[in-house]
């Protein structure tokens, strides 16, 4: 890597164009890269080559979004200050610095979570930096469309699905790029968080992706709210037919909660009412799923998991649950009946059904289950936990999903995951780690 004569920028010579980037302590990063455009409702065209060097140092847009009480409260804000643009089809690469072009580095791409309704890749928390240097990978952060930008085209008046395929068009890019930057092309691990690791899975069998990633990391999927919702999207895409094509986005978000009431009639899976819909471009139909998992289990290895609490970060929204959960009166019928069972039912037994089936298929695949945390803590190894411990920062200190963990610990106790999470995208073995409550299951 060389450096501008003027303003002691890492620059890289990619196939898109030169991209100049910024250094940052121990990692060199290039943030707010565009990957494609599109207008509203309508399928991304991934970006031309560059004709002028790529300034590539402000943080990616988040895509408009409404306010989610429960996770700004969770990790104080969803976004922090990042800009707001429907025009957010964005990503941000993140490297040791001064590495190597030829170095040849696993690569990781972070697909950030939050119901597909919030959330941004270059969030404060999702701050990469410490996995990137201790770990000596790569890793790209993508910023995609959510809510009604990116999750409730009904396939005929507008495409369904279009924050994954913004998802695709960023492993296009990678797979074209990220070499230069240091990055091993045939060496890319996809892994996200909820939402995020629900996309992971999805991308590995939508259509388009073979040969972009080589392995998966799905954390927290809510496998078991994601089927059976043809009628609830119908539904929820009648509920804003008169909303104006042109409306202003933030006339956009604010009919996102017309939509959600709309769903709630739903049950549970009404309670995270948009996703990936099945039978539209680039999924198969939902009856065809399993088949097409399982035709792709050799091509993929997967990391595939939860946290044993985890339903605890939405029990603790509610002020009389939240009361029940803390310690040392935590009231055990409300872990016997709503934490432990739902945990069970939206988590955990789509997760295990997930490896079991790869595994069936020819496979490659660890199971596991996190129980870290602060047993006092009410948040304790409940949704997101690992989080903390994956991405260190000032941005967590303080949040109650941190378990009052200080910067130091996030950074001491969290090496033991990121070291898990780094080997397993070199292609090595994952292994229980009972300091921190890491367990692998068949």
């Amino acid at each position: 890597m060389t450096e501008a004569a003027m303003h002691n920028q890492p620059i890289w010579h990619a196939p898109v164009g030169t991209v100049a980037g910024w250094h940052d302590g121990p990692v060199d990063r290039a943030t707010g890269i565009r990957y494609a455009r599109a207008d509203r409702l309508e399928a991304p065209t991934p970006v031309g080559d560059a004709t002028e060097p790529i300034q590539a140092t402000s943080w990616s847009p988040a895509c408009p979004q409404a306010p989610v009480p429960l996770l700004d409260d969770a990790v104080g804000s969803s976004i922090g200050k990042l800009p707001v643009d429907e025009d957010c089809m964005r990503l941000s690469i993140t490297v040791p610095a001064d590495a190597d072009p030829d170095a040849e580095l696993p690569v990781m791409v972070w697909i950030h979570g939050g119901s597909y309704v919030s959330g941004a890749g270059d969030a404060p928390f999702y701050d990469p930096s410490t996995l990137v240097a201790e770990q000596n990978v790569v890793v790209v952060n993508v910023t995609y469309r959510l809510g009604l930008f990116g999750y409730l085209g009904d396939g005929q008046t507008s495409p369904a699905n279009l924050g994954l395929l913004d998802q695709i068009e960023a492993l296009r890019w990678v797979h074209c790029n990220i070499a230069a930057f240091g990055g091993d092309t045939a060496n890319v691990t996809i892994f996200g968080q909820s939402a995020g690791g629900d996309a992971a899975a999805h991308l590995m069998i939508a259509e388009g992706t073979r040969g972009l990633f080589r392995r998966a990391i799905v954390q927290s999927a809510p496998f078991g709210l994601m089927k059976s919702r043809s009628k609830m999207n119908a539904v929820m895409s009648r509920t804003v037919s008169g909303l104006a094509p042109d409306a202003h986005w933030e006339q956009v978000t604010a009919a996102q909660s017309t939509v959600e009431k709309a769903a709630s009639r739903f049950g549970l899976k009404g309670q995270m009412p948009f996703g990936v819909q099945y039978g539209h471009a680039p999924l198969p139909a939902e009856k065809d799923l399993d088949a097409a998992w399982r035709e792709v289990a050799p091509q993929v290895d997967v990391l595939v998991g939860y946290t044993t609490r985890e339903v605890a970060l939405f029990a603790a929204a509610v002020p009389i649950l939240l009361k029940r959960l803390e310690k040392p009166k935590r009231d055990p019928a409300l872990e016997q009946l709503v934490v432990k069972p739902l945990t069970k039912r939206i988590y955990g037994t789509g997760a295990k059904a997930f490896a079991s089936r790869h595994a069936a298929a020819g496979g490659k695949v660890t199971g596991y289950v996190l129980s870290y945390g602060n047993e006092e803590h009410p948040l304790n190894a409940a949704h997101i936990a690992e989080l903390p411990l994956l991405f260190p920062s000032s941005a967590w200190e303080g949040a109650p999903s941190a378990l009052g963990l200080s910067l130091n610990d996030m950074h001491e106790r969290g090496r033991l995951l990121r070291t898990q999470w780094a080997e397993f995208a070199r292609g090595g073995s994952v292994g229980s780690l009972p300091e921190i409550g890491f367990r692998v299951i068949d």
